[in-house]
C-alpha cells in the first residue's frame, strides 16, 4: 500500500517539471488537489531544495537539484539557472528588460524574465511567449550560431511553416547573408518588419560545450529613448556578449558540480 503523502508530492514535482513556471492556480486545475495542501507539499520541496518561488516571474519552479532524482533534467533548465542572476544584474543597471530564451522546434520561448524588475519594460510579461526564429532578435541570435546539420534541419521545419514570419525561410540567400552578418557582429536585433515597433531587442547566444548554441540572451529597449538604434547596439551589445560569456562559464561550472554529486 502506497503513502498518500509521498505519491502526492511526487504528482506535485512531475507537474512542476512539465511547465517553467507554475502558479498554485494552474497546479490545483493539473492536481486536483486542494489549495493549502499543494502549499504543504511546495513549502516542503522548497525547504528540500527541490523547487523555488520565484517571485519575479509569480511562480514555481524546479531547480538543478532535481537531477540528482532522474536524467530528466537537460541543458535547457540548467541555462536559466546559471543566467538567472546576470539577467536580474543587467536589468538593476541598466533597467531595461532581459530575457533567457530557449529553442522548441520551430520557435524560441523565453523562460526567464526580468520585466517585474524594469521600471521602463515595454511589455506586462513575455514568459513562455513564443518567438518566430528568423524574425525575433532571440531567434536570429540561435539559428545565426546553429551548426550546419541543425541550421539546415531548422530551415526546413521552418519552409513547411504558414506563419507570415517564417517567410524568409523561402529566400536562402538572403537567409545566408542575414546569418553571416549576425555572426560577424556576434549579436541579432529585431526584424522592423514586424511588432512592436516602439522597441526593439539585442540578443546574442548562449554558448556551451563544444561550441553548441544553448539558448539566447536579450535585452529590450524603447526606441524614442536613444538617438538610433546602433547608439543602443554600441551600448548594450558588448555587456550582453559579457554576459553570455559568464553565464556559460557558471553553467559549466554547475554541470561539472552536478556531474561529481551524481552517485556512481
Amino acid at each position: 500500500m502506497g503513502i498518500r503523502s509521498v505519491e502526492r508530492a511526487m504528482n506535485v514535482l512531475h507537474e512542476l517539471n512539465l511547465q517553467p513556471i507554475n502558479t498554485i492556480a494552474q497546479l490545483h486545475a493539473r492536481t486536483r488537489l486542494p489549495k493549502p495542501t499543494l502549499v504543504r507539499i511546495l513549502k516542503t520541496l522548497e525547504e528540500a531544495g527541490y523547487v523555488e518561488n520565484d517571485t519575479r516571474q509569480g511562480g514555481y519552479q524546479v531547480t538543478a537539484l532535481v537531477t540528482s532524482l532522474s536524467s530528466g533534467f537537460h541543458k535547457g533548465p540548467m541555462v536559466v539557472e546559471a543566467g538567472r542572476a546576470w539577467a536580474i544584474a543587467l536589468t538593476r543597471k541598466h533597467k531595461w528588460p532581459v530575457a533567457i530564451a530557449l529553442p522548441d522546434h520551430d520557435r524560441m520561448v523565453v523562460r526567464f524574465s526580468t520585466v517585474p524588475d524594469s521600471p521602463v519594460s515595454p511589455f506586462h510579461s513575455t514568459v513562455n511567449r513564443r518567438l518566430g526564429m528568423l524574425t525575433r532578435a532571440l531567434g536570429l541570435a540561435y539559428v545565426a550560431f546553429l551548426d550546419r546539420e541543425a541550421f539546415d534541419l531548422t530551415m526546413n521545419i521552418l519552409r513547411n511553416s504558414k506563419d507570415p514570419e517564417d517567410a524568409r525561410s523561402h529566400h536562402p540567400a538572403e537567409i545566408e547573408r542575414l546569418m553571416a552578418q549576425i555572426r560577424d557582429a556576434g549579436y541579432a536585433t529585431r526584424s522592423s518588419l514586424v511588432e512592436p515597433r516602439n522597441s526593439n531587442t539585442i540578443a546574442v547566444p548562449i554558448i556551451g560545450q563544444a561550441d553548441s548554441v544553448l539558448a539566447t540572451v536579450g535585452l529590450t529597449y524603447f526606441k524614442s529613448a536613444f538617438a538610433s538604434d546602433q547608439q543602443a547596439i554600441d551600448r548594450f551589445a558588448p555587456v550582453l556578449k559579457s554576459a553570455a560569456s559568464a553565464i556559460s562559464e557558471d553553467l559549466e561550472r554547475l554541470s561539472s558540480k552536478l556531474a561529481m554529486d551524481e552517485p556512481g
